[in-house]
């Protein structure tokens, strides 16, 4: 699967970003009063002193000006605040839009990728909406040109029709609306839908968007499988928000392995993005890989064998956007062992959990990152099906400043289900690390394909995987703290059938491999949704496991919180700002 270094496709027009609530104020009404009369001459204050009138004329303008602003502040006063323990509470609102990025599926000239993307049913007012996703290529420029032209107006609202001629005046494009080259559409909560992806090797990628009833938790997985001997293996990912900074953990130029950046842009400007490079020496320095430009609406992929200076068992890498917002993912494929992507990690923290461990790993790898500032002494645990334990031989790990370290953890798991923690060695010592786990299976014949976890956050109030199919799905859910009680809900499949629930309790610290509960009369993928009912935070993974040819194909994606409710502050009638 040799591909060029540098490559951009071309495509839908850029996506729109993910929901951020903004909050303007509104412009200040302009308020200019009339000089008022000069009153009769006569001893006083400012008799005899020059400018005197003057600046009576000037207090009482501005008395006017006062005047007005209350006077509308009382006529337009601000809707009741919430009141809560600190006197004035936000308010919790769903979102109403919702965009995701997914990567070059990067699958060779013989693999297949399908797309699946999937709303839960709300409980929200919001209604209408839709989801769609488009492929993501632009005309390419130079990976390393900046853009010549200055950036192309906004059309008008609509196109007024020519002097005389009758003809009615062109709206603009309805940005709520799936346009009309979309891949997939969506068109309501409660079933997933699915579709093939670009074919070949010069895939794009996807830009996906929901709106309005199908924004607030709006998921989509993209899911790969290559049954050719280089590259083999199944490679799924939850396609993620655009964004300014990706932690990857994990990734090799060395031996078989060949590891591409997928960088996708589906904004309405140019990007600029530096690749940070970490081994066991520190940061691999490389002028070829700062300053790259990603043109709008455009995908490109980078050989990490192109940029790291030699062969490097063990890889951290950052990816920093300078300006604009790009989605970034990272796929390794190892020869005819196994292939896979490496999930960005939860942003950099003194304890990492990475949850996901099957009972039957093979091997496991562990790799972990230390900051320039400080080297990180850390504890190793497993949480197993009665809590937290440290596994023999494999206690702690050291990790030197601005470096990355690893150690291979064997059979681990010892043929029961695991997550792992990473945690200072010294509470009082906290550094923040980012960690990456392969993990390894092997079939009967001795075939193999991998798998990559990293640092995830819980589930929070309610998390969502795609793409699920019939007996090949299993949930992994460890209790972090204290003992918890899931709700776990299959979806009705894409194609039919009736949705199923079930609570499981989770003991403190404790791990627990559920079989995905399917959906009555199952017909096509489903979706699964985890939901937090009780007791301490929850991580949770899932595997999906599609042997062939004698392969154990499988991939592993973490679920995580789908923030389909945001926080809106509360504003207060505070007529003192005008005095300040």
């Amino acid at each position: 699967m040799k591909k060029p270094s540098f490559r951009k496709k071309s495509g839908a027009p850029a996506a729109e970003p993910a929901f951020e609530p903004a909050f303007e104020p509104e412009a200040a009404p302009a308020f200019e009063a009339a000089p008022a009369p000069a009153p009769a001459a006569r001893p006083g204050r400012f008799a005899g002193k020059s400018g005197g009138t003057r600046t009576t004329q000037s207090l009482l303008a501005a008395a006017v000006v006062l005047a007005a602003v209350f006077g509308i502040a009382q006529v337009r006063p601000p809707a009741a605040p919430a009141k809560g323990a600190g006197g004035v509470a936000p308010s919790t609102a769903q979102v109403e839009r919702t965009a995701a990025v997914c990567p070059q599926p990067l699958q060779g000239l013989t693999g297949s990728t399908s797309l699946t993307a999937y709303t839960p049913p709300g409980t929200g007012s919001a209604t209408g909406g839709a989801g769609w996703l488009s492929d993501q290529s632009a005309p390419a420029v130079p990976a390393t040109a900046a853009p010549s032209a200055p950036a192309t107006p906004a059309p008008p609202a609509a196109t007024p029709a020519p002097s005389g001629s009758g003809a009615p005046a062109t709206p603009a494009p309805d940005k709520n609306a799936a346009p009309a080259d979309a891949r997939l559409t969506l068109t309501k909560p409660g079933a997933p839908v699915s579709a093939p992806a670009a074919n070949g090797d010069a895939a794009p990628g996807t830009g996906a968007v929901a709106t309005g009833a199908l924004a607030p938790g709006f998921t989509v997985t993209q899911t790969t499988v290559v049954t050719e001997q280089h590259g083999l293996g199944l490679s799924g990912i939850t396609c993620t928000p655009a964004g300014t900074g990706f932690w990857f953990a994990g990734a090799s130029t060395a031996g078989d392995r060949v590891d591409y950046l997928s960088l996708v842009n589906t904004e309405s400007s140019a990007a600029v993005v530096d690749i940070k490079l970490y081994g066991d020496k520190g940061l691999i320095d490389n002028d070829a890989a700062n300053g790259i430009t990603v043109a709008p609406g455009s995908s490109q992929s980078v050989l990490l064998s192109t940029i790291s200076k030699g062969a490097v068992t063990d890889l951290a890498v950052h990816v920093v956007v300078r300006s604009g917002r790009i989605g970034a993912a990272l796929h390794a494929s190892d020869g005819g062992k196994g292939a896979d992507w490496i999930p960005a990690s939860a942003d950099p923290s003194a304890t990492q959990v990475l949850p996901g461990l099957p009972a039957d790993t093979a091997s496991a790898r562990l790799v972990v990152w230390a900051p320039p500032e400080d080297d990180a002494d850390l504890k190793i645990q497993l949480s197993g099906k009665n809590g937290w334990f440290t596994p023999a031989g494999n206690e702690s790990i050291h990790v030197k400043a601005g470096m990355v370290a690893a150690v291979d953890l064997g059979k681990v798991t010892r043929d029961e289900v695991a997550g792992l923690r990473l945690s200072p060695s010294d509470d009082k010592h906290p550094t923040p690390i980012v960690a990456g786990l392969r993990v390894d299976r092997t079939g009967n014949g001795g075939k193999s394909d991998a798998a990559w976890l990293t640092g995830s956050n819980p589930v929070g109030a309610r998390a969502t995987v795609a793409d699920n199919r019939a007996g090949a799905s299993t949930l992994y859910l460890t209790s972090t703290g204290d003992a918890a009680t899931v709700r776990v809900t299959a979806s009705a499949g894409s194609g039919g059938g009736t949705p199923a629930t079930k609570e499981v309790q989770l003991p403190a610290g404790g791990t627990v491999a559920l079989p995905a509960p399917e959906p009555a009369g199952l017909n096509g993928t489903f979706a699964l949704t985890v939901e937090t009912v009780s007791g301490g935070p929850v991580v949770a993974a899932r595997m999906l496991s599609i042997p062939a040819k004698d392969v154990p194909m499988f991939t592993i994606q973490a679920l995580r919180d789908d923030h389909s409710t945001v926080k809106v502050p509360q504003a207060a009638q505070d007529p003192g700002v005008v005095l300040r």
